[in-house]
């Protein structure tokens, strides 16, 4: 059945891809978890969605190790995003931007969409994305600050996604210190408290 909970799901994921087309096609410089993606995606010869779902499901294999329980929301978040991708960039949905100006426009209002699908798809319940997990699970194990945590596996990718020849750029900058603000406000304006959001997971594995 349909339910409203699925299709806030739904819309949340197709946003959360639109979202990060629109950072792409700024033109200014990849998110950390995008320059990986980018730079394995000329290594390997697949697409850039084939290779955020690839990443996806080995995050999700290594956040299930730690114990992070798996809802039908990660499974979605984990292909779906990089199919509406491929998707959009087949269609040629969104034009490269060739100006700094449209660029930094196009880069904040990717920006503001990635903002408003976390919104949607993390209020549905049904479990966070991969890479959400992935800094969940290391800061409950690790017992460091969560910003830490977080600071560390972004610059950790993205040296990566440097090393592989991914492009980064005053639009990197602009993702890395942004983004946060701009969800933290996002949410403030739809009053939505993410730590009282009950989520349905259907697989979790039992600590020994």
């Amino acid at each position: 059945m349909f339910t409203k909970r699925k299709l806030r799901l739904f819309i949340g994921l197709i946003l959360y891809a639109l979202g990060i087309v629109f950072t792409i096609q700024a033109n200014l410089g990849l998110s950390p978890w995008d320059a990986l993606h980018s730079g394995l995606s000329r290594v390997m010869g697949i697409t850039f969605g084939q290779v955020s779902i690839l990443v996806g499901f080995i995050v999700v294999s290594i956040t299930y190790q730690f114990h992070e329980p798996i809802g039908i929301g990660t499974i979605l978040n984990t292909f779906s995003i990089g199919l509406f991708i491929d998707y959009f960039f087949y269609i040629d949905l969104i034009k490269l931007s060739n100006h700094f100006l449209s660029g930094v426009f196009m880069l904040f209002l990717g920006m503001f969409l990635i903002a408003l699908a976390s919104f949607f798809y993390i209020g549905s319940g049904y479990g966070t994305g991969p890479r959400d997990g992935l800094m969940v699970a290391l800061t409950r194990t690790t017992k460091k600050p969560v910003g830490l945590i977080r600071g560390s596996i972004e610059m950790t990718v993205l040296f990566l996604g440097y090393l592989l020849g991914a492009k980064i750029g005053i639009g990197t900058l602009l993702l890395a210190f942004g983004m946060g603000p701009i969800i933290q406000l996002t949410f403030k304006h739809f009053s939505f408290d993410v730590s009282r959001v009950t989520h349905d997971f259907f697989l979790q594995k039992q600590a020994s």
